[in-house]
């Protein structure tokens, strides 16, 4: 009987975090619609963007290039409770939060040494069929830069 208690609790946490991450809109993979995407020159372009369950984590991956044109590839896990985790693959942060300002809207921030590089907004479309993220950082060169990336969910 304890046993069955045990099993039954387990399988109803599963599915619990399951339910969870199957309702957040920002799940699965989106693809860059370059043709609604106002990118300048010298900011990194993420061409896929994929989001999915990692335990009771979030795990973000792109894929795209940097601001020099060279191919990327960042990794981050985490939870979306504004607190920094590690970023690997982006020469110009080595963490990131991102907030949960509402279930279609979430802030981020990548940090280099404590210090922000990149801050930007994600708004999922109610339809949850696109996602648009405004973004402001430096360039390559140093300069301030501010763009716009359309994605469309696939």
């Amino acid at each position: 009987m304890k046993a069955r208690s045990i099993v039954l609790a387990l399988a109803l946490c599963v599915v619990g975090v399951a339910a969870s991450f199957a309702e957040n809109p920002n799940m699965g993979t989106w693809k860059l619609n370059e043709a609604k995407s106002k990118i300048a020159a010298g900011m990194v372009k993420n061409t896929t963007v994929v989001y999915s369950a990692e335990g009771d984590s979030i795990k973000v991956t792109t894929d795209g290039v940097d601001g020099m044109g060279k191919p990327q590839h960042t990794e981050w896990t985490g939870k979306f409770d504004g607190k920094d985790y590690p970023l690997t693959g982006d020469p110009t942060a080595d963490s990131r939060s991102y907030h949960k300002v509402s279930d279609h809207v979430l802030t981020l921030a990548n940090k280099k040494d404590g210090k922000a590089t990149t801050t930007g907004k994600i708004v999922v479309a109610p339809d949850g069929k696109t996602r648009t993220l405004t973004v402001s950082g430096t360039s390559s060169e140093g300069k301030k830069v501010t763009g716009t990336a359309v994605y469309d969910k696939e």
